[in-house]
């Protein structure tokens, strides 16, 4: 597996799909925080979107997306003078899976939201800006818009198992527009995801991830990368903000984490697995990243 692939398995990403909206004339719409990481898209239409804590709204055109990866309150409005209503009481008169604001039709957006398990927003949210708008005429945007045209075929017409499909579909989707953000603004993300828009880091990182239990060096790392050390240590620090040998010691710590979460296994033998010569070991790093022991931590997995 590569990172990014490594990062949304372990975090046991779902994409699941919500009610659509139809809209037309003067209309706005006020939505509360969203428990779980919100997208929408523009199938049809423009229209503006305002989210709180940032300056000025975003433009969104037919065919454009969004992701909103922090718990923040939203509008979606046909134009700045419109006088928002609460959303929940729209969607609650919903007929046919499609809530209507507004006269008319002439905008229509999908929406759904995606959910992660334990540790979604040290490892990924957090990474990213609160809102990610991928616009529809950028380069490279044919995935999202292909995806995003299969998740609408799939409600349109509702064959068998659609909205599984559908719903693997949006997954598909979240990947995609994940390519596209470290394409477009590299600058806007931190961390190992940082790292994959830096060819010398990105290879560094898929070796440490394609074999962790392994006892990585740094000359290893760098002649895989073809750089000395000392550019892969000075590249991998300035992007990831932590030593390849730190970052590899707390993927190390996350997929120990995943098997005490699961309940499988003793904690000798998970320490094994991530590559610790014994339960000591494991134990030692293991509280220095989480705070807590590996015991502890298998009891109570939401506790830190």
């Amino acid at each position: 597996m590569d990172p990014l692939e490594d990062v949304l398995t372990l975090l046991e990403t779902r994409g699941r799909l919500s009610t659509s909206l139809a809209a037309g004339g003067r209309w706005a719409l006020r939505f509360d925080a969203p428990r779980a990481v919100k997208f929408n898209a523009v199938r049809r239409g423009s229209c503006l979107l305002e989210v709180d804590g940032l300056d000025g709204p975003i433009e969104l055109a037919e065919g454009d997306c969004f992701l909103l990866t922090r718990r923040r309150a939203f509008t979606l409005r046909s134009d700045p003078e419109a006088v928002p209503v609460a959303a929940g009481p729209v969607f609650a008169l919903v007929e046919g899976g499609v809530a209507r604001a507004g006269r008319g039709d002439d905008v229509f957006l999908i929406g759904g939201a995606f959910s992660f398990g334990t540790r979604a927003q040290e490892l990924l949210l957090d990474r990213l800006p609160p809102v990610v708008h991928v616009p529809a005429g950028t380069r490279h945007a044919e995935t999202v818009r292909w995806a995003l045209t299969a998740i609408d075929r799939e409600l349109t017409h509702r064959p068998m198992a659609a909205t599984l499909v559908a719903e693997h579909l949006a997954v598909v989707m979240l990947v995609h527009v994940l390519r596209l953000h470290l394409l477009r603004e590299p600058q806007a993300v931190t961390g190992w995801l940082a790292g994959l828009g830096d060819p010398v880091v990105a290879t560094a990182l898929t070796c440490l991830h394609r074999d962790p239990a392994h006892a990585w060096t740094v000359a290893e790392l760098a002649g895989a990368a073809a750089v000395s050390r000392s550019t892969l240590a000075a590249r991998f620090k300035a992007t990831v903000g932590q030593g390849p040998l730190e970052y590899l010691t707390r993927w190390r710590i996350e997929l120990a984490a995943r098997q005490l979460r699961e309940g499988g296994g003793t904690v000798a033998a998970i320490a094994h697995s991530v590559g610790y010569g014994s339960e000591s070991a494991l134990s030692v790093a293991f509280k220095r990243v989480l705070g807590v022991p590996p015991g502890d931590y298998r009891r109570h997995p939401t506790r830190r």
